[in-house]
């Protein structure tokens, strides 16, 4: 539970670190796209909840809509944002390793390496390679759990499983940016955060916490990359 705990304080330690000399001009991309996305996603759900909650929900069990509802609200939210955040996270990759390695740097007064064109170039190759894998772990998952998510009664247990998995998988996609800059893969992303569980999942919730809430998630993605490189550079 230690563990956990300092995972959970570690992400949120990231939001301090993001105001230091040198790192705040790598934030405000990733922050443009975040905000842009997460704004769209935040319509769709709004426009569309009521509609999918009709589809899905057959006749003989309108006398359930007030249970269901909300857990199929959760539901939804969680897939939306979820997917939302996998699409941002796509697109910002590049630019989180480098915001990961400014802030590695500073922790470890090591000097960051330069990076000129053809060095973000293979930046760009490599993240890109990583954020397309980490998509096709979370698919093996997803499909799962989509079926889940839409066979009435058994929908119920739909939110908590999505819970848990967001959580999880926060804690590998935030730990890749620092670890991959040392040179780790996917599979080694894997096992460390499996060698760090508590610690891992305590930083996955507070991930998911700062994606849950609004406004608060248009910066969570900074935060996040922030806070995961603390905590790999602390266990590291």
């Amino acid at each position: 539970m230690i563990s956990f705990i300092k995972g959970f304080f570690d992400c949120f330690s990231g939001f301090g670190l993001l105001f230091k000399s040198g790192i705040k001009r790598f934030v405000l991309i990733p922050f443009i796209i975040n905000l842009g996305l997460f704004s769209l996603a935040t319509k769709l759900l709004t426009e569309q909840l009521d509609i999918w909650l009709e589809k899905l929900l057959p006749g003989w069990l309108n006398w359930l809509e007030w249970l269901i509802w909300p857990l199929f609200a959760i539901a939804m939210f969680l897939i939306v944002f979820y997917s939302f955040t996998v699409v941002a996270n796509l697109i910002a990759a590049p630019f989180n390793s480098l915001l990961s390695a400014k802030i590695e740097a500073m922790l470890t007064g090591q000097k960051p390496e330069d990076i000129n064109s053809d060095r973000f170039l293979k930046l760009i190759i490599r993240t890109l390679k990583s954020e397309i894998q980490k998509i096709l772990y979370a698919v093996k998952w997803f499909i799962p759990l989509l079926i889940i998510t839409i066979i009435p009664g058994v929908n119920i247990i739909a939110p908590f499983l999505w819970m848990l998995f967001a959580v999880w998988f926060f804690a590998l996609e935030y730990s890749d940016y620092p670890l991959a800059n040392r040179g780790q893969f996917f599979d080694e992303v894997k096992t460390y955060n499996r060698n760090n569980r508590m610690r891992s999942l305590g930083l996955g919730s507070a991930v998911f916490i700062l994606t849950s809430i609004p406004l608060v998630n248009f910066f969570a993605m900074p935060i996040a990359v922030a806070g995961a490189t603390k905590l790999t550079t602390k266990t590291n």
